[in-house]
Parts: structure tokens; sequence; C-alpha cells
């Protein structure tokens, strides 16, 4: 979807505003205000593509409620008696001023005001349509490159799991805020430039910027954790049945019972989410903890806990057997499965 919308708005919607904006930059003045009036009148065609340029008179000026920024709308009446309206930026008391009974030069192009000239200089109207790309290419800029930063991040794990051993809580927070940043850069992009070019070579250089905060971040992290990968947790013996997220991993009829771990004095039991006898299952004497570690990519289940959990791997009989839980909980776990004197 992300994709789809990016480029609709990148692809038809900005190229459509630009090539307006860009007619209307280039727009030449009609021939005649009186042959232009004819033509538009007649259906022709000339007052769509000149810049028709009248005197008028302003009637009045009312406040625009309900927008962000101030704005106002500023009625007209032409020497014929015709009546125009524009909204400006703005307030009326605002340089240049627009007062009641004062004579001004309005600018039409395509049947609309596109700016005023007051007594004390040039304002340009809410229908100028030299900057209307900039809102649909915000739009355009921050959505793909926030859906393009999904596909960042799904790559980066595909990649990054066939090389690395071990799962870190960065393998997906630094691309993920890679993306976000881009996005953040697309969409300041276009209003930080004078044109569309200028916008997209913005983003090329902040997302060569990226990728290579990114390699450097993930270099530097990944040498920081070489070596053994043993965390050494001192065992602590449970005084009172204590309840957690938890879930145990192997060919073993206990695992994968449940959702949650019950750690009490020489007794571990996995549980269906409460701690209710009637839904526990005991961890029988013959588990053996081996060491604690961080989680890896292969390993045989994932879990929410990734970024805050340990891993404690053990045997049974001969048979591998991963305990998985938070880092809070995992001296528990050791304390719980020390063997009681």
């Amino acid at each position: 979807m992300c994709a789809l919308a990016a480029a609709w708005l990148l692809l038809i919607s900005t190229p459509a505003a630009i090539a307006e904006g860009h007619a209307f930059r280039t727009a030449s003045r009609c021939a005649s205000n009186d042959s232009a009036s004819d033509d538009s009148a007649s259906g022709g065609s000339a007052s769509d593509d000149c810049l028709r340029t009248v005197g008028a008179r302003i009637d009045r000026t009312e406040d625009v409620r309900g927008r962000k920024t101030p704005s106002y709308r500023l009625y007209v009446v032409e020497a014929d008696g015709t009546e125009g309206r524009a909204t400006l930026g703005g307030s009326p008391s605002e340089r240049p001023a627009a007062t009641s009974g004062a004579d001004v030069q309005v600018t039409y192009w395509r049947g609309q005001i596109r700016y005023v000239d007051l007594a004390a200089g040039r304002k340009y109207s809410h229908a100028d349509p030299r900057d209307d790309y900039k809102p649909v290419a915000t739009a355009g800029l921050a959505i793909g490159l926030y859906g393009t930063g999904f596909l960042w991040c799904w790559l980066w794990m595909a990649l990054h799991s066939r090389v690395a051993k071990r799962a870190h809580p960065w393998d997906i927070g630094l691309p993920f805020l890679a993306a976000v940043c881009l996005a953040l850069v697309g969409a300041f992009a276009p209003w930080a430039t004078d044109d569309m070019g200028a916008a997209l070579l913005l983003v090329g250089e902040a997302t060569a910027v990226a990728v290579a905060v990114c390699a450097v971040t993930a270099v530097l992290l990944r040498r920081r954790r070489r070596g053994d990968d043993s965390i050494d947790v001192p065992p602590v013996v449970p005084t009172e049945e204590q309840h957690f997220p938890g879930r145990i991993v192997g060919g073993v009829p206990y695992a994968e019972h449940g959702t949650h771990l019950l750690a009490a004095p020489g007794l571990l039991a996995t549980t269906m989410g409460h701690p209710g006898v009637a839904h526990r299952r005991a961890v029988p004497r013959t588990l053996t903890p081996l060491r604690v570690r961080h989680p890896y990519w292969s390993d045989p289940s994932p879990t929410d806990l990734r970024g805050q959990a340990w891993v404690l791997e053990c045997e049974d009989e001969g048979v591998p057997v991963l305990i998985v839980v938070h880092r809070q909980h995992m001296p528990w776990v050791l304390g719980a499965l020390t063997p009681r004197p």
C-alpha cells in the first residue's frame, strides 16, 4: 500500500502539480484584457493560458477561521461591476495592507485570482500554483521512504541473520531508525529546496549518509560483541512462587506447553498464562542448565522478548533444551533449577 500510494503521489500527482506551476511561471501577459475577456465569454482559451490583469477596488475583507495559519478573503469589484474573491495569507492589517475602498490590480490565470498588487506591494493568493507540488511531494517522499524502510529492515535481517550468529536489538532498531530519519528528511526536502530536482538530490545525499552511518555503526557494534557470548548470572532461589512470561523450546514433552513459567524453590514449571495448579507442568529434575547467553538467529523459536531476552541452554538426557525469559527473570530460573539439599 505504501508503494502504491507513493508511486501515485510521486509519479502522477507531483508531476501534474509541477507542470501547472511551470505553466504559471512561463505564462505571458494577455495581448489585451478586453479581447481576453471576450475570448473567455465565448469559451476561448486566451484567458486560460495568459495572465489577465485588471483594475479593481477592495470591497471588503473577511477573516478565515479554522486554519492553522491566519488568512483572509479579499473581495474586489472591477470597473465593470464584476466581483472577484481571493484568499490571502496573514491579516488585512499586515503589510502590504488591504484596506476597504483601496484601488488594486488583480491578476487572473485560468479563471482564478493568482496575485493582487496592493499599494505597498504584491501578495500571492492561496491559488498560487508555484508550490502546489510541495505538499504532494512531501507526502509521497515520506510515505515512500518510510515504506522502503520496512523493506530495508527485512533485507537487513535476512542478510544479517546469515552472517551473524547472535541477535541484537539494534539489528532491527538501527535500520528502522534510519528509515524514520529518511522519511523526515523526505517530508522536509521539498520545503527546504526550490524545485523537485533539488529535493530529490537532498534525499539522495541523506540516503547515502544514512547507509554509511548504519554500516559503520554495525561494524563497530559487531566488533564490540566478539568473543564468548556467555553471560554470568548468579542464581537466586525464589522465596515464594514467581510467575512470569517465558518459553521452553526443544524436543521434550514439556516444551511449548505454555506461555509463562513458574519458579519456586526446587520447582520450575510451565503454565498457560496463569499460576493455577491444574495448568502447571513441572520440568523434570533431569534438566541440567549449561550456560546463559543472548538469543541467536538460529534459535528454533522466536520470542516477543528477543530484545530483552536471555537464553538458558540446557540438556535433558542428551536432548538440547532452551529456556527463553526476560533477563531480569533468569536468576529465578537458575535458582529454581538449583538442586535442593
